[in-house]
């Protein structure tokens, strides 16, 4: 498997020296701008819904992607219903769309395989954008906000700054080692031997050891500063003291090499060396080189401000379903992962399915995104398309064609803020967070973008006629296998995956190699940002 997250020696050299702004762009698109970063300026309200069309997909796809909407402790949608012109709020053939929509639709519709129709009939799904297409739509959105309102590097202890994004480079603040020290246990020496010892010793943290003299040892630990006038270190396990206290390097034929088993002051690196360019994603390691190297505080890309608005009123925080009341699941689940997509989680509200509570507590956030959660259909009690038409917010994404998780959406509510509204059915939900959330985060947030890989499957994935769909899997050396209980509204197969198989229209063969997203939890640099 390919390495996640990880910048290139490229990357790492051009990163020196630039500015926040130029490491957000730098870090998260090595091809550098382009004239599509720019996104269209005039809001575009969002379509009225349609009515009357027959769901697409229900003879397609197994029972269990079927999303009904409170279902497995879901939330209200109707990814089951999306169809052109249909239920689920978006639009209908000519109704209006985002430029971005139509650029991202016209783009990949032509080229990529992920969102081409393989042998599709009748007019494109009203508005609704190739996954793909959406990602990059997502992506694009986050450079764009940087890039008009770059945020101001924080300062922060190294205890806080477990992933965040070194926003200039991390240089040297001394010599290390600051002085020369022994690499093992053993006898510090001077000339050859046989040696006197002395009764002292020089233990790690302790100075103003009396230099050594011609064929004098004395004990010395791991870590501990070398007298003056040292020849080597010999290791416990290379010297034997005789009966009258000499010691004497065991075989009798070893030979010392001046400078053996010292580290000398200023190996690893010198005083003002640069140890990592901007860019670079704080890693445990990255902590422990930072302590090394004399820093007590980084400073470091802020990670993007997220409030999370839970919408429905059929939702329960606590025990069993009951009399028409489900569990929450995406109000527990939400906030670790979107910590580990690396934003800090503000808040987590609960709507309920109220209009005017909804339109304030959208436009009284002070979040750089807010994420809800269901209303993105078009029932009686969706009320996100509404309040984003009132309050003039340009939609950018308003569908997706991926299963589950066709109704996501993402908008841009402000200077430099945005709204990612997530389908209510837990899996939907998911794919809503790795299509729209994962890229708009890790982007704000200047993360490395993971490395694309893919691996066989194992067996066969039945796909979508028109629709990319994203399947749980596991992985099994060098083969994902597909899991069951993949419905949109089931969390008991992302439950125990490793990742998301991306599966293009029309399915995958056994043994056709698969996009994988992987999972946070799976991936050592976002993995540990749940905290």
């Amino acid at each position: 498997m390919t390495a996640h997250g990880t910048s290139t020696g490229r990357d790492a050299e051009d990163a020196e020296g630039l500015d926040v702004e130029e490491v957000l762009a730098l870090v998260n698109d090595d091809r550098g701008p382009r004239p599509a970063d720019r996104l269209p300026g005039p809001a575009v309200p969002a379509a009225a819904p349609a009515a009357g069309a027959d769901p697409v997909g229900r003879g397609h796809a197994p029972r269990g992607d079927q999303e009904t909407g409170g279902d497995h402790g879901g939330h209200r949608t109707h990814d089951s219903h999306e169809s052109p012109g249909g239920r689920d709020g978006h639009e209908s053939p000519g109704g209006h769309e985002s430029h971005d929509a139509h650029h991202a639709q016209d783009a990949h519709h032509a080229q990529d395989p992920h969102g081409a129709h393989r042998g599709r009939k009748g007019p494109r799904a009203h508005g609704a954008i190739p996954w793909p297409g959406a990602r990059e739509i997502a992506a694009r959105a986050a450079r764009a906000a940087v890039r008009s309102s770059p945020p101001p590097p924080v300062s922060v202890p190294l205890d806080a700054a477990l992933g965040l994004t070194l926003a200039e480079p991390l240089t040297a603040l001394t010599d290390l080692p600051s002085f020369d020290t022994s690499a093992m246990d053993g006898w510090a020496v001077a000339g050859p031997g046989p040696w006197d010892v002395r009764e002292d010793g020089v233990l790690a943290g302790h100075a103003g050891h009396r230099p050594l003299g011609d064929g004098e040892a004395v004990r010395i630990a791991t870590g501990a500063r070398i007298p003056a006038d040292t020849t080597a270190v010999l290791r416990t396990e290379h010297g034997r003291i005789d009966g009258k206290g000499r010691l004497h390097a065991a075989p009798r034929d070893r030979a010392i090499v001046p400078g053996q088993d010292i580290r000398p002051r200023g190996q690893e690196c010198r005083s003002g060396d640069r140890l990592l360019p901007a860019g670079t994603l704080v890693t445990p390691a990255v902590l422990g080189l930072a302590a090394a190297a004399g820093y007590d505080r980084l400073r470091a890309v802020p990670r993007p401000r997220v409030e999370v608005l839970v919408l429905g009123d059929e939702l329960l925080t606590e025990g069993l379903p009951h009399d028409g009341l489900i569990r929450d699941a995406l109000g527990p689940m939400l906030p670790p992962w979107l910590r580990a997509l690396g934003a800090d989680v503000t808040s987590v509200r609960r709507i309920g399915d109220d209009a005017e509570a909804l339109h304030t507590a959208v436009t009284t956030s002070a979040a750089d995104v807010v994420v809800t959660t269901g209303g993105t259909a078009a029932g009686p009690v969706d009320h996100l398309h509404p309040t984003l038409r009132r309050i003039g917010a340009e939609l950018l994404v308003d569908g997706v064609r991926v299963r589950p998780g066709h109704p996501m959406l993402l908008a841009r509510i402000g200077e430099g803020r945005h709204l990612v509204g997530l389908p209510g059915n837990p899996l939907a939900a998911v794919s809503g967070l790795l299509t729209l959330a994962e890229p708009l985060l890790r982007t704000l947030a200047a993360r490395p973008a993971p490395e694309p890989y893919g691996l066989p499957l194992q067996e066969p994935v039945q796909g979508h006629p028109y629709d990319t769909r994203l399947v749980p899997v596991v992985l099994r050396g060098d083969r994902a296998v597909p899991l069951h209980y993949n419905g949109p509204a089931m969390l008991r197969g992302i439950a125990v995956a490793d990742a998301l198989a991306v599966v293009p229209p029309g399915g995958a063969r056994p043994g056709e190699e698969t996009e994988l997203l992987d999972l946070p939890w799976t991936t050592g640099g976002i993995g540990v940002c749940f905290t």
